[in-house]
């Protein structure tokens, strides 16, 4: 059986703050505005994940209310969602992403966030697709107001599938 997630996620840019996208840290003058370290592209992943199996939204698991989920590292939050996958019995097939921004420029750590997240998900780089765009200066990520991601994440059923 094979089961397709998809999610997308928006965080606004804010001066002075830590830019992290894809676990890679970004030096610019604009950081995400989260209640974790609002790591758009690995909460698109996460949350994708999640509804691949039908498990809810990313909400659901880390509720921004939960004094826990301030500061929280996005890192540790796909992995726990990934430990998630693994017990229900499936294998990860492929993962495509997309990041939307304005700037800074994404394509000098596109390589390393695409290593970083196939390092956590323990799978090859080639399974996992780190894209990036502009908006064209239009609308709040073209006005480098805001940041997005898309995901996208194709799972099949290993051998000992769990009913969900």
């Amino acid at each position: 059986m094979i089961r397709i997630g998809h999610s997308f996620d928006l965080h606004r840019l804010e001066a002075g703050k830590r830019l992290v996208i894809g676990g890679i840290d970004i030096p610019f003058d604009k950081g995400l505005v989260a209640v974790s370290d609002g790591d758009v592209l690995l909460h698109a992943l996460a949350e994708s994940m999640l509804g691949a199996l039908a498990l809810g939204d990313l909400g659901t698991h880390f509720p921004p209310s939960d004094p826990a989920s301030e500061g929280l590292d996005s890192s540790l939050i796909l992995k726990t969602v990934y430990d998630k996958i693994k017990q229900t019995g499936y294998d990860i097939v492929n993962i495509d992403t997309m990041i939307y921004a304005e700037k800074p420029s994404l394509k000098p750590y596109k390589k390393s966030m695409q290593a970083h997240i196939a390092r956590l998900l323990q799978i090859k780089t080639t399974q996992v697709s780190v894209k990036a765009t502009t908006m064209e200066r239009l609308g709040p990520i073209g006005h480098q107001e805001a940041i997005a991601a898309s995901s996208t994440i194709l799972l099949k059923a290993s051998s000992h599938v769990v009913k969900l």
